[in-house]
């Protein structure tokens, strides 16, 4: 074998590899993507029930100290 064939073949091999790898890369941005998704979906639900939450608690008084005092 010729050394032009021998790096053709290893040019190949390593095309082969990067090929592989990027594949793989490719799969788990799309999962981290979908959790990324879910866990904003998750944020502005939470985020909603404490607006609903703090809409509903009664104002304190104005002449009362806060309980830290």
């Amino acid at each position: 074998m010729t050394s032009t064939e021998q790096r053709l073949i290893q040019a190949e091999e390593t095309i082969a590899h990067q090929a592989k790898t990027i594949d793989e890369l490719s799969a788990m941005v799309a999962r981290q993507w979908d959790v990324i998704d879910t866990l904003e979906r998750r944020v502005d639900h939470m985020i909603g029930r404490m607006s609903a939450l703090e809409e509903n608690l009664p104002a304190p008084a104005a002449s009362e100290k806060p309980p830290h005092w």
